[in-house]
């Protein structure tokens, strides 16, 4: 069951408080505790440098979903990570940016990110989530906000320079900014999908055979990479979808690692991402160039491509990826969907409104 009695700091015990943009009078709505971390999760560690704070992460919330964050006033955060796909959204490589032009990687899933400590994007080319969020804001293709404008466009809302004195005792600026945004990301825990209520040995936990069968060939297959309960290593590695990593593109995505690290044993290696809520957040990898599950398993059974640096677990036998059967294939999606969160996706205390 779920632990309330979290440690984090002298965040300990206040309570979350949720602010809707639409509040006149700017008063918050007490609900949960700031973080509930299931007990056979690791432990949640705060952030030294910018903890956890009802005001802050209530900020951060109004920040998140805010347009004026764009340099045209149309986009978001949220646009590029929608809550009912798990903080994702739905598309191989968005056109939802300032500029229409597509972008070189997939938008990836904001998912338990409170313990990705070993570097963000797809390449780990950001250490944290505050240095993160400038990416987007000043990308092109993405927000292309001027940071000092946006300044003045905060200052002058009747509620921003109030909010911002009381989550960080100053005035509107740039760190605070993306400090906000951080908070608000660093709530956004799953941990109550069919899965883990099987784990926990709670109702609703029931699984069937296929999905057991399904969860023994992960077992087998996937927890390596995909290790739980964050079904995540928050490492890097070689999956086989590429056998050359020529690329000339601004980003030198299928560099993957080795863009960042100037390594040549990291080429092809990307950021594992979690296997929670997977169901949702497809088109899959990098680029979205897998549009289903069904894609991605039969990916490793049968289109690994070999390469120095794919990873050993899947160098096995003569011939690279794993051998399933057709029923096997399906035992494993069908695990896979037992990952889905639905309470996650939903909880008010992420959305907008």
């Amino acid at each position: 069951m779920f632990n309330r009695n979290i440690k984090i700091g002298i965040a300990a015990g206040l309570a979350f408080m949720s602010l809707s943009c639409a509040d006149a009078d700017d008063s918050y709505q007490e609900v949960l505790p700031l973080v509930a971390v299931p007990d056979n999760f690791p432990a949640f560690i705060d952030s030294k440098a910018n903890p956890l704070s009802k005001d802050g992460i209530a900020l951060g919330k109004k920040l998140f979903f805010d347009k004026r964050l764009s340099g045209d006033n149309q986009v978001s955060c949220a646009t590029c990570h929608q809550q009912n796909l798990a903080f994702s959204d739905g598309f191989a490589l968005t056109r939802n940016g300032i500029s229409g032009n597509a972008l070189e990687r997939n938008s990836p899933a904001l998912i338990n990110l409170a313990w990705a400590g070993n570097g963000l994007f797809w390449d780990g080319g950001s250490n944290n989530l505050e240095s993160q969020a400038f990416a987007p804001l000043a990308h092109q293709d993405e927000m292309h906000q001027n940071l000092t404008e946006l300044i003045e466009e905060l200052n002058g809302d009747a509620h921003y320079p109030r909010l911002f004195k009381i989550a960080f005792g100053r005035a509107v600026n740039q760190a605070d900014i993306v400090k906000a945004i951080a908070q608000f990301e660093r709530t956004l825990i799953s941990a109550d999908s069919k899965y883990d209520k099987y784990v926990r040995g709670e109702p609703g936990g029931e699984m069937d055979e296929n999905e057991l069968s399904g969860l023994r060939m992960a077992e087998q297959f996937c927890f390596s990479c995909h290790a739980t309960p964050l079904l995540t290593d928050n490492l890097y590695h070689n999956n086989g979808i590429d056998n050359d990593f020529t690329d000339d593109t601004e980003l030198m995505s299928k560099r993957g690692r080795a863009r960042i690290t100037h390594n040549s044993n990291d080429l092809g290696k990307f950021r594992t991402p979690t296997l929670r809520n997977v169901e949702k957040t497809g088109p899959y990898m990098h680029d979205g160039r897998f549009t289903s599950l069904q894609e991605v398993v039969e990916h490793y059974n049968s289109g690994v491509l070999a390469s120095t640096t794919l990873d050993p677990l899947l160098q096995q036998d003569k011939k690279p990826g794993i051998s399933l059967s057709e029923i096997e294939k399906k035992q494993l999606i069908a695990f896979l969907k037992t990952l889905t969160d639905y309470k996650f996706l939903n909880n008010r205390r992420f959305s907008e409104l």
